[in-house]
């Protein structure tokens, strides 16, 4: 009794081909298999899949900016939660200079695949020449608090 895969003799020239095409489908298919069968066993049993969220931070000039932005970004669902976290002190440089300012930091948090648009939209109304966006993804939580996240911004 022979057990294992035929060898390339014993197949007829159709058979070895689909025996290939087969193998090459499974080794490229298997990470999208993979995230989808991940997603859909989250889904069910209301664990979380590291990285499917993110947090993001924002640093604005003032409240009034910071509220502003915070607001268009909830409304327009490009997070479910901002953070508004007042009196924080930044050091950085700026064109050559060391530069010390009192600022707002946002903490955002949003669906990973909303980053990219979220950081547009800052980038559009924030009033800096170049606006801080960075973000973080989520390894772990509160599995009901990132299946609002899930919930409130839509993919």
């Amino acid at each position: 009794m022979h057990i294992g895969l035929p060898s390339a003799e014993t197949l007829q020239g159709g058979s070895f081909r689909a025996l290939v095409v087969t193998v090459l489908l499974s080794v490229f298919m298997f990470p999208l298999l993979r995230t989808v069968g991940l997603r859909a066993f989250s889904m069910a049993s209301e664990t979380y899949t590291s990285g499917t969220h993110s947090a993001a931070f924002v640093t604005c000039p003032n409240d009034t900016v910071a509220k502003d932005l915070a607001r268009g970004i909830v409304e327009r669902k490009l997070a479910a939660c901002v953070n508004i976290v007042p009196a924080i002190t930044s050091v950085y440089e700026w064109q050559g200079k060391i530069e010390e300012d009192n600022e707002v930091l946002l903490m955002i948090k949003t669906r990973s695949s909303k980053v990219p648009a979220l950081a547009e939209y800052v980038r559009s109304n924030h009033p800096y020449e170049v606006a801080e966006v960075i973000s973080l993804p989520i390894d772990q939580g509160n599995p009901p608090y990132l299946k609002w996240i899930g919930q409130v911004v839509p993919e």
